[in-house]
């Protein structure tokens, strides 16, 4: 006869072979991401069709570990523990690109780079630079406003129109040139044409001079982008219909790469 400890630890194991626990967990910190980052046990408990004894009990287990913390209006809000993991992620998955950006370097001369969407704003994770002597530099882990950049338009391209006003209206539309979009509706005008073409421009809106493609990199594990950026005056319209096959060719086989990752 199975003692009882056997017995409830066959009881938490899922059906997938996992610790159902440990999935429930993940799930909820999941939830609680894409709510923004702050949520009450009730709004976790209709989201996830759990009983509220039993997020309770796991977001305990979660609060006494740093990775979800309790507020004082009794919400609770992501904690900074996973600012770490999050960081040695972010910096992994730079490495995973960095020989996919380097192949676009090759086929079109141009600097390349790796982009995600970190709350509100744009943070680059991985660059490999174009081998002519004028070329574009931007410094991993330098994070910008998504309004001005070929990255953002890419990776707000799919989010609800809503969602982008209320990220707008959280960071402001800053001008960084005369040419940067700076109102909310120019903006998802951009990103609606953005959906049509199937990539991004940024066309001397973040730096007089520099044009940028971009595309987004499908089915990723986490919203990311690779673009292409160099002087307007090499990165033409004929250039970029050269261009933007190979950005997008490259992108599905990152995202193939990533999704083998996950699964090793």
């Amino acid at each position: 006869m199975p003692s009882s400890s056997a017995s409830t630890t066959d009881s938490a194991k899922s059906t997938t072979g996992g610790v159902q626990s440990l999935e429930r967990a993940f799930d909820l910190l999941e939830r609680m991401a894409d709510a923004g980052g702050e949520v009450g046990l009730s709004e976790l408990s209709a989201s996830s069709g759990l009983p509220l004894p039993t997020i309770h009990r796991l977001m305990r287990t979660l609060v006494a570990c740093g990775y979800v913390r309790q507020q004082a209006n009794r919400r609770y809000a992501l904690g900074p523990r996973l600012i770490r993991l999050g960081e040695s992620a972010s910096r992994l998955l730079g490495t995973w690109a960095r020989p996919y950006l380097a192949r676009l370097v090759e086929e079109t001369g141009e600097t390349a780079n790796m982009a995600l969407l970190d709350g509100d704003e744009i943070v680059y994770v991985a660059q490999v630079p174009s081998k002519h002597s004028m070329r574009m530099f931007t410094e991993v882990g330098r994070r910008v406003l998504p309004h001005s950049t070929g990255v953002g338009k890419a990776l707000l391209a799919n989010v609800p129109d809503d969602e982008v006003r209320a990220l707008l209206s959280r960071t402001g539309m800053p001008a960084a040139t005369e040419k940067t979009i700076t109102t909310a509706d120019g903006f998802l005008a951009a990103l609606a044409e953005v959906r049509g073409l199937g990539y991004a421009v940024d066309d001397n809106e973040q730096e007089v001079g520099v044009r940028c493609l971009a595309v987004s990199v499908p089915n990723s594990p986490t919203a990311a982008a690779i673009s292409i950026s160099g002087p307007a005056g090499r990165v033409t319209e004929a250039a970029t219909d050269k261009i933007v096959p190979v950005l997008q060719q490259v992108a599905a086989e990152l995202s193939q790469a990533l999704a083998s990752q996950a699964q090793a």
